[in-house]
């Protein structure tokens, strides 16, 4: 890699010793700059083996609860990455005035956040065929001073993002109705919902949405009125780079025909038609995005995984996904408890299946923390090593110790997890691995250690995402 960086490094001062000579001292301009990014159409997003993608935090789009990643954008984007046979990469934008330009920055491959489809934007983007058509609706309390027709907006005061469709569309109405409608702007970072809730807290009086928003926060926000519609029926899409043509290709073809199917309308319904289901998910504790908590044992977590030195969100990723942090659950194999601790291993650490959630919590860090310990001097990077205990908490040491001498038989690196270890370790339900004489520990379904090691670290950025990291 420092190889390459110095050839483009030294590239990119022969490209530009020309222009440093005719104009001393004058930087290309931002958007020059954009110019000369290479362009990342699907061929490199799928030699890359990820999708990027953009996206809003907010009680429909993309959240954790119950510990688990959720969201309507979230769950298209899962399918169509999926499809593609690649991984997802969720950035969530706390600045949604700033989305564009970061898609066009490349800090991401694709817009998935309830955007609007609108003239200016066409000229920066290219929008996917449209997953939702929804009018703009004035958010306002119901009370007797109810506006029903937008020439009763004149003199009013709105509250809007600036880059926002709504404000865009307030402006062309002030003309339409021949007077001043006012906007107060708001910061990038405040979300619809969050102008949706302090109208409803008397906070401000007016702010527009998507109805599709606010149909499902007039369900949680009952003093809510709105149905005054300030638009005609609207576009809502993802967007792309205007040089990623083959994305945006492949993308319309799997949105049209998965738009036609069942499950996409489940997908929809799940989050802007069950009313009851929305209720209860914002009012959780365990709704993240709101609480910053993932589940009931989090201050347990934190107070032992300092024992350990891991980031407690991952300790969360690991009990999640051996349990979904059901105390109660036991395996077809016998393991049991929040760890899922097998008998023989809870028995070397003093617990049983009586034992109370803390201890179990307790008895599985330990357990890890010696795994650790026997993969230090074979992985010396603690990021890396973290990937090898998570895969022998799972499958066994053995059969890790046979991945790595397999990797080393293959000439693969050996302290490295992904296309190494991970390779071979998922080799080893094939007879050409798990015969070879290195492989001491024989068979082994080896892709159930291999995605559920992928599975931990993907909820892992998932509640990154989502919480502030409070202890280590």
């Amino acid at each position: 890699m420092r190889q390459l960086f110095s050839i483009f490094t030294l590239l990119s001062l022969v490209y530009f010793m020309p222009l440093a000579c005719g104009d001393a001292g004058k930087s290309p301009t931002k958007e020059e700059q954009k110019d000369q990014l290479p362009a990342r159409d699907l061929d490199s997003i799928l030699s890359d083996g990820v999708l990027h993608a953009l996206i809003d935090n907010s009680t429909t789009s993309y959240f954790v609860y119950r510990g688990e990643p959720m969201g309507f954008e979230y769950e298209l984007l899962s399918r169509f990455s999926d499809d593609l046979g690649i991984d997802l990469a969720i950035r969530p934008i706390k600045n949604m005035n700033a989305i564009i330009d970061s898609l066009i920055d490349q800090k991401g491959d694709i817009i998935a956040a309830n955007l609007t489809v609108t003239k200016d934007r066409n000229e920066q983007v290219l929008f996917s065929s449209p997953l939702i058509y929804s009018p703009q609706v004035l958010i306002q309390r119901a009370d007797e001073s109810l506006i029903h027709t937008p020439s009763e907006m004149l003199g009013k005061e709105i509250h809007l993002r600036k880059n926002s469709s709504f404000y865009e569309r307030i402006q062309n109405l002030s003309e339409e109705v021949g007077g001043e409608i006012l906007i107060n702007e708001v910061d990038g970072d405040v979300s619809v919902e969050e102008l949706i809730q302090q109208v409803s807290t008397e906070e401000i009086d007016y702010t527009v949405a998507d109805e599709h928003v606010a149909k499902i926060n007039r369900a949680f926000y009952k003093n809510l009125y709105i149905k005054t519609p300030v638009s005609l029926e609207q576009q809502i899409a993802w967007a792309v780079r205007k040089n990623s043509p083959k994305l945006i290709d492949t993308l319309n073809h799997w949105l049209d025909a998965f738009k036609k199917t069942v499950d996409f309308r489940v997908i929809y319904l799940k989050y802007y038609g069950n009313t009851q289901l929305y209720r209860a998910r914002v009012q959780s504790k365990l709704f993240t995005p709101k609480s910053g908590q993932i589940s009931q044992y989090d201050e347990l977590i934190k107070a032992e995984s300092k024992k350990i030195g891991w980031d407690w969100r991952l300790i969360s990723s690991l009990i999640y996904q051996e349990s979904q942090f059901d105390h109660d659950a036991k395996s077809w194999a016998g393991a049991y408890g929040l760890m899922q601790l097998m008998p023989e291993t809870a028995a070397a650490y003093g617990v049983d299946s009586t034992s109370s959630p803390e201890s179990n919590i307790k008895a599985g860090i330990r357990y890890l923390k010696w795994l650790e310990e026997e993969f230090t001097e074979k992985v010396a990077d603690s990021s890396q090593r973290k990937k090898f205990v998570l895969a022998a908490y799972n499958v066994g040491l053995g059969h890790v110790y046979d991945a790595i001498r397999l990797a080393s038989e293959y000439n693969l690196k050996a302290d490295v997890w992904e296309e190494n270890v991970a390779e071979m370790l998922k080799n080893k339900s094939k007879p050409k691995y798990y015969r070879n004489p290195v492989a001491y520990y024989g068979y082994c379904r080896g892709s159930e250690p291999y995605y559920y090691v992928s599975q931990i670290m993907a909820r892992f950025e998932h509640y990154k995402n989502m919480t502030k990291k409070a202890a280590t």
